[in-house]
């Protein structure tokens, strides 16, 4: 595949304007392949053949879309291998999570869209209304790159069982497997205009579909501060913006839970994916009167957790993405030392069995209060913060001090007092004892993690518009 080209109208293309990123292994630090820098102009071509497919495809019947999908399900499968490869070059996913995980959960969220689009009901009759649910239109789709295949399909998936026609901008840190899925769509047949694919960096790329008047709605995940800029450049056209954004999530251990199999269930899940999940629970809330045996649990827990290279096999974290990511997550380390938090293990610097690459500690600080740096800041690493609290209602209030309101979690024996607990939580997905959603579960925040639904019946409805038809009541 020549990655220097863009998927317009049904072919790759050249950019119109020449320019190029590298994409790094993160892993070894050097570039592996290089992408082209879009331009406003190679979005506007993008823009105009989707705007030009959108009149006859949002016009097929759900029986046509459901065999697209379908069709899409089975050429997915033939391009499983590729796609998880790619993932763990651009993003340093080990091997074993990047088939196990990253590329499975594009063919989960594939599968419940199809379940999704057989039980929509799509016009109903209701108080003497025709009412009916109608593709949104032309989508701008921004993705990250720490769930990369997850995010495009979340996305992608659900607007084609829509109806809609969309452009997707993929992560320049995480590409590859998006344009390897580009291929997918190809040849399961997706028609000419309806799925477009332009790289680029979001200042200019993603900047110009924010603001494009052609663009009817734009998906967004990624930073708080990027889906802001994002609803800024898209309030001039009035278009619908869908945000999955940051997150600071509360693990919140009960006083009734086994305290040393929940903290280390608690690190492990947290620091899975080194610890790149925006709905990660860094901030592990323990009972002080446990503190003592929690802090030595999660030691053990985060000194088991291996770090080396992603290319092999087995259950280990790799890299974090990028050198800038790198060096945020070391000063943010610093900084919780300099605050007066406790190191527990892990702190600033790489592994010392690994020199080269953008490996990161795993780290535990405890001794925590909430308004430290490392307590308010999504750190996006393996960073653990341990905070204590005396009471139920203390541990709530804590929990909820947060500007991100992404996802929550409670541990306890309890069901009862969990589900208390859980009700009382500002968050969009509250998860026990880390039995976490699937493909089917709706996802997303609260407060500034976000607006919007996505995922099963939820993300299919991102992407339509309610019509209502009056006066055809009988006379």
């Amino acid at each position: 595949m020549d990655y220097l080209k863009f998927f317009i109208d049904g072919a790759w293309v050249d950019p119109i304007t020449p320019a190029t990123i590298d994409v790094i292994n993160p892993a070894t630090e050097q570039a592996f392949t290089q992408i082209s820098a879009g331009s406003p102009a190679d979005v506007d071509r993008a823009v105009t053949a989707a705007r030009n497919a959108f009149p006859a495809y949002s016009q097929w019947s759900v029986q046509q879309r459901l065999e697209l999908l379908e069709k899409i399900r089975v050429v997915y499968k033939e391009y499983f291998d590729d796609i998880a490869q790619a993932i763990s070059d651009e993003m340093g996913a080990p091997v074993d999570l990047a088939r196990g995980s990253q590329a499975k959960l594009g063919a989960g969220h594939i599968k419940s869209a199809i379940k999704a689009l057989l039980n929509f009901s799509f016009e109903s009759i209701e108080d003497d209304m025709i009412l009916r649910h109608e593709p949104i239109g032309v989508c701008g789709m921004i993705t990250p790159w720490n769930w990369p295949m997850n995010q495009v399909a979340v996305k992608v998936i659900p607007a084609l069982a829509a109806g809609c026609t969309m452009i997707l901008k993929p992560s320049e840190e995480s590409p590859l497997d998006s344009m390897i899925f580009t291929e997918v769509l190809r040849e399961a047949g997706v028609p000419a205009g309806v799925f477009n694919l332009v790289n680029g960096y979001g200042a200019v790329v993603g900047e110009a579909m924010s603001s494009h008047p052609q663009i009817d709605m734009m998906s967004f995940t990624g930073s708080t501060r990027g889906g802001i800029a994002v609803a800024k450049a898209a309030a001039d056209t009035v278009k619908r913006v869908g945000q999955e954004l940051g997150g600071k999530s509360a693990n919140v251990i009960l006083k009734d839970a086994d305290i040393a199999r929940s903290v280390t269930e608690g690190v492990h899940y947290m620091m899975s994916n080194s610890g790149q999940s925006c709905n990660a629970p860094t901030r592990m809330l323990v009972p002080n009167t446990m503190m003592a045996e929690a802090i030595e649990a999660a030691r053990a827990a985060a000194e088991s957790i291996a770090v080396d290279d992603p290319a092999k096999p087995g259950n280990h974290i790799g890299p974090v993405v990028n050198q800038a990511q790198f060096d945020k997550i070391q000063g943010l380390i610093q900084q919780g030392i300099d605050e007066g938090a406790t190191l527990v293990t892990g702190g600033i610097g790489r592994p010392e069995h690994l020199p080269r690459g953008y490996y990161v500690k795993p780290t535990v600080f405890a001794n925590v209060d909430n308004n430290m740096t490392i307590a308010r800041e999504e750190i996006f690493g393996p960073v653990l913060a341990i905070l204590g609290y005396d009471t139920e209602d203390e541990a709530v209030e804590i929990a909820n001090d947060s500007v991100y309101g992404l996802s929550a979690y409670v541990t306890s024996t309890e069901m009862e007092r969990a589900k208390m607990v859980a009700r009382r939580l500002r968050a969009g997905q509250v998860v026990v004892n880390y039995v976490g959603g699937d493909p089917d579960t709706p996802f997303g925040g609260y407060k500034q993690s976000g607006n919007g639904r996505e995922k099963g019946k939820w993300g299919l409805a991102e992407f339509l518009e309610l019509k209502a038809i009056t006066g055809l009541q009988a006379g």
